[in-house]
């Protein structure tokens, strides 16, 4: 980073920090409404406690992020790459999801394969993993359910006991992991012995230079998803904002390395079996059995890591149930560990402490939310006043502070997340968070653990009434927003204009809320990638060669420079390369559409083999995902999306041959000359020319016929479409191909020159 960008950093950060210091300051001393009442009391002081906190939350971020504590990677010798242990955890899910994990653990790179030892973990006992263990050439470790009284802590300490490999990796079912996943994340375990000399070339310490208590605990990478998640697909924002737990794992978690408390996610990770044997492996009794283990390594002395680089994607819940059982689940296990814990006592150094605590002080998120809603219906709609200040006041000490820290938030994020997505998630699930959380703060316990279903929704999934608390505070929202304007246009009081922004805010946030409940419909089995590869389709007749736009488990788009006749009554042969993989299927053409001057070509795969099914997920799934990593945020633009996208109704096509515009006209044998509206070669429509020939063929050569019979009559224009009765036999006549690409040609020619008119 260029010395000037991290002084205007600095500046902003100090900046943010002073402007909150003195609104924070400003808040507590002077603004609170002692003399109207015991419940106007109550409400400013919940007010005012919850941006106290806020502000804390937000001096633990600019401290975090405002430098850069990922430690660079080091180079180490093939020779040191040491034997690793991959767990794959499953509790309930199919063998298909297993499948693409197990599928992208084996293709792992690294010096020596043999020294990766590869096991599914099944806590279920099940006959169909051991068969998959099998096919795919792994280990199977199961336990059956009777025997495992601690869920996923109980399966993978079953597995620890069973195997000895220094290192171990643990994936969830469904997290396919990038092939440089070992090499990308192996090296840093041996920061320890390792130091850049002064060609800054990375070369061994010397014994007597070696810090023996500088030892890694696990190495953490993001939880990635190659599917958009709730917020962005349910908010038609797939294309605009980045997927929402990107901003923990690529930014917040890698900041918690400066204090030594990068949480353990339980996937994605790489743990020393050193320093899990000495945490007692994973932390039993807890439903978040990975964030206790994680706190405990750190404890022991180990120093740990999250690294932002991708390695790995899964898949995001697709339906709002699975949703809130997982941010539950997070919200109690991060409480109750930190309860049961008893952290404060324990070695964990007081900056770690202090990082665990405002982790503690997120899942007060929820109610906070709450708060900011309800305190201007109490004033607006109640008379409750809330916050006893003017308007300069506000103006003066309350306006530079919300710009600062809004700006402050989207440079140290790196653009992923802004204060008003984070308004909208939070918006979306407070109802059903604060009970939970209060519930585990005051020692309720969950009795029953929950795994978040890997299954994806494909089709429509409305959770309307999950927004009932969102409808009513719609309502009261409204209804205090009315009251203000009347009360500033009667009264002339300027400063209801805050109050109008602040519930104008609290109602855009509201409203999102019940759009994303309407939900949307998903028509996709599989998330496809917009990508391009090199892929050959081979039909009986010829070879052509193209390059797909965009590639997903069953089936892709090809892009063709031509539009060329691919049979489709029949499976063709489709050939795909990407970097050292190549894949061979058989498919069938799905759709066909001319985009701009290119024809695309979309196939769904019928079969394909053991070897080449392997080889097919691999380019499918070792690749970033092609969804946003930078936020591009319109509020106007997602309230339209919202809107007229979801009232705009969905056609399908299932066009299966070209249809090329042409516009040429041609005799018959008749001698009389017609025009060519387009062709696509079955089908041919000819504009109404007072011809009026159920039969017809058109003579393009000697021994280029094509014999043509009526098929039906536009009663509008009159236009005559015709069946070409030997199409099969002409489609793939090289004559035939010529002339097309003349008539294409020429009708482009013809289109340019109309253009150029035109602009003229």
């Amino acid at each position: 980073m260029k010395k000037s960008t991290k002084l205007k950093r600095k500046i902003l950060l100090v900046g943010a920090g002073v402007s909150s210091l003195i609104y924070i300051g400003w808040r507590m001393f002077f603004t609170i409404p002692v003399d109207y009442g015991l419940i106007s009391f109550i409400a400013g002081l919940l007010l005012v406690t919850s941006e106290a906190v806020g502000i804390i939350e937000a001096f633990s971020h600019y401290r975090n992020l405002s430098s850069d504590k990922c430690p660079e990677k080091p180079d180490i010798p093939n020779y040191w790459y040491p034997h690793v242990d991959v767990f794959i955890a499953t509790h309930s899910e199919s063998t298909e999801l297993l499948y693409k994990t197990i599928n992208g653990c084996i293709h792992m790179d690294y010096p020596d394969k043999s020294k990766v030892h590869v096991y599914i973990c099944d806590d279920s006992d099940r006959l169909e993993m051991k068969l998959l263990a099998k096919k795919m050439g792994i280990g199977y470790i199961g336990i059956k359910p009777e025997d495992n009284k601690h869920a996923k802590a109980g399966n993978i300490n079953n597995a620890l006991s069973k195997t000895d490999s220094p290192l171990i990796v643990t994936f969830d079912a469904d997290m396919i992991p990038r092939s440089d996943f070992l090499m990308e994340t192996i090296p840093y375990f041996y920061l320890p012995l390792m130091k850049k000399d002064e060609n800054k070339n990375w070369v061994k310490r010397e014994k007597d230079e070696i810090d023996k208590d500088y030892k890694i605990g696990f190495i953490q990478t993001p939880q990635s998803f190659y599917n958009p998640d709730l917020f962005q697909y349910n908010l038609f924002a797939e294309q605009n904002i980045p997927n929402e737990q990107d901003y923990f794992f690529k930014e917040v978690n890698v900041g918690r390395n400066r204090t030594n408390s990068p949480i353990y996610a339980g996937s994605n990770t790489v743990i020393s079996r050193q320093a899990l044997e000495e945490a007692g492996g994973i932390t039993v009794g807890t439903i978040t059995e990975d964030f206790a283990t994680g706190m405990k390594i750190q404890a022991n002395g180990y120093r740990c890591y999250a690294i932002p680089k991708v390695l790995a994607n899964g898949l995001a819940p697709t339906d709002f149930k699975s949703l809130l059982k997982q941010r539950q689940r997070w919200g109690r296990g991060c409480v109750q560990t930190l309860r049961s814990f008893k952290f404060l006592f324990s070695n964990l150094p007081i900056r770690s402490k202090l990082s665990y605590i405002t982790c503690l002080l997120y899942w007060g998120t929820f109610f906070r939310r709450f708060v900011y809603i309800i305190s201007p219906i109490l004033y607006t709609v109640f008379g409750l006043v809330v916050v006893e200040c003017s308007f300069k006041e506000l103006l003066f000490i309350w306006m530079p502070s919300y710009i600062l820290y809004n700006c402050a938030l989207r440079v140290l994020s790196g653009n992923i997340r802004n204060q008003k997505w984070s308004n909208i998630v939070d918006t979306i699930i407070f109802p059903y968070m604060i009970i939970p959380i209060f519930l585990e703060t005051i020692g309720i316990k969950l009795k029953k653990f929950a795994v978040t279903p890997k299954n994806r929704v494909s089709s429509k999934n409305t959770e309307i009434h999950y927004a009932i608390p969102h409808i009513i505070l719609i309502i009261a929202t409204l209804i205090g927003l009315i009251f203000s304007i009347e009360e500033i246009i009667k009264y002339k009081a300027i400063g209801g204009l805050v109050l109008v922004y602040w519930s104008i805010m609290n109602l855009y946030f509201l409203i999102m809320s019940v759009f994303f409940m309407c939900s949307r419909v998903n028509y996709r089995n599989e998330e496809r990638y917009y990508t391009k590869l090199n892929a050959e389709i081979h039909t009986k007749n010829n070879i052509l060669k193209g390059v797909t736009s965009d590639i997903s488990e069953g089936g892709m788009a090809i892009i063709l420079d031509t539009p060329e006749y691919i049979p489709y009554d029949e499976d063709i042969d489709i050939r795909i390369y990407y970097l050292g993989y190549k894949a061979s299927v058989k498919g069938s053409i799905a759709h066909v559409a001319n985009v701009k001057d290119k024809w695309k070509y979309s196939v769904k795969i019928n079969h394909i083999d053991e070897k080449n099914k392997r080889e097919y997920y691999q380019i499918v799934y070792d690749r970033d995902h092609t969804l946003p990593t930078k936020m591009k945020s319109n509020t106007i633009k997602e309230l339209f999306n919202n809107t007229v996208k979801r009232v705009k109704s969905t056609t399908f096509s299932n066009r299966k041959l070209p249809r090329i515009p042409l516009g040429v006209f041609v005799r018959t044998s008749e001698g009389q000359s017609v025009e060519i509206i387009n062709f696509n070669y079955e089908y041919i429509l000819i504009r109404n020319n007072n011809y009026n020939q159920d039969i017809m063929d058109i003579n393009l050569s000697e021994d280029l016929i094509l014999k043509c019979k009526i098929q039906s009559v536009n009663e509008d224009n009159g236009n005559r479409l015709y069946h070409i009765e030997n199409w099969k036999e002409i489609s793939n006549n090289i004559e035939l191909k010529a002339i097309l690409l003349g008539w294409i040609n020429k009708t482009e020619k013809t289109t340019t020159y109309k253009e150029e008119v035109a602009n003229v």
